[in-house]
């Protein structure tokens, strides 16, 4: 039914986000994104977790800030309604067990799905050490890519900060700094929204890369939504709580 030169398919799944003949949805990394969605019929959604990283990671190798071959840590905090139905149902039994009252650490095996897209967009070579964790909260997500100043080719805090500053600056992605909630950072602060936050911390020795959206919104259907908009011709944020 979509073998045709007019059906376009937004495809949410895993199935095609390293597919080279698939746009990937994520315009905001640049116009040769951004130029392949509005082309493509075929589009692939980016993952939740991988949306975070990604907007962190890429324009640091595109720039030459961070090496290809960089060795990277990252760790996610995200609300339970990534995992599905099932995990929805899980955290909201009367019932339930007491270990789900703290936070937990999944995808320990270091085969996470969204790790291949995770690689293959950024451009690196090498997987990040990757330590996602679903705590009791609905929806909202918190991605941080951890820096020492010896992983840099050239730079600083300061240098990352004003690549972020000049590449995010959009209603759904925007570099904001300072916007922490007095040294802390919930990863829910963007519950309900469709946008991203990109955020800096940390020192010239030691830097936090943060990226802070819905795992519902930009990681997920905000971003499916955005690609239709782009489609349709709309304006991009149509429909979107940004």
């Amino acid at each position: 039914m979509v073998e045709n030169d007019k059906t376009v398919v937004i495809d949410a799944s895993t199935a095609h986000r390293t597919n080279p003949d698939w746009a990937y949805g994520f315009p905001e990394l640049g116009a040769e994104f951004n130029d392949k969605i509005t082309g493509s019929k075929r589009i692939a959604v980016p993952g939740c977790h991988a949306s975070g990283f990604i907007a962190l990671v890429y324009p640091l190798v595109k720039n030459g800030i961070i090496s290809k071959d960089a060795l990277l840590c990252a760790h996610s905090l995200t609300g339970y309604s990534g995992g599905g139905k099932g995990m929805i149902a899980e955290y909201e039994d009367d019932g339930r067990n007491d270990m789900l009252n703290a936070p937990r650490q999944y995808g320990i095996a270091q085969k996470h799905k969204h790790l291949p897209e995770m690689v293959k967009i950024t451009g690196l070579e090498n997987a990040p050490a990757f330590c996602p964790i679903v705590s009791d909260f609905y929806s909202g997500m918190e991605v941080t890519v951890p820096l020492f100043k010896s992983q840099l080719l050239k730079g600083g805090i300061e240098e990352i900060k004003q690549i972020y500053r000049e590449l995010y600056n959009t209603p759904i992605i925007s570099f904001n700094e300072g916007a922490d909630e007095g040294g802390f950072l919930s990863a829910n602060k963007m519950k309900g929204k469709d946008s991203m936050s990109i955020e800096v911390y940390g020192n010239e020795d030691r830097i936090l890369l943060v990226a802070r959206y819905d795992n519902l919104g930009k990681g997920a259907s905000g971003a499916a939504v955005e690609c239709l908009n782009i489609k349709l011709g709309c304006e991009r944020t149509k429909t979107l709580e940004v």
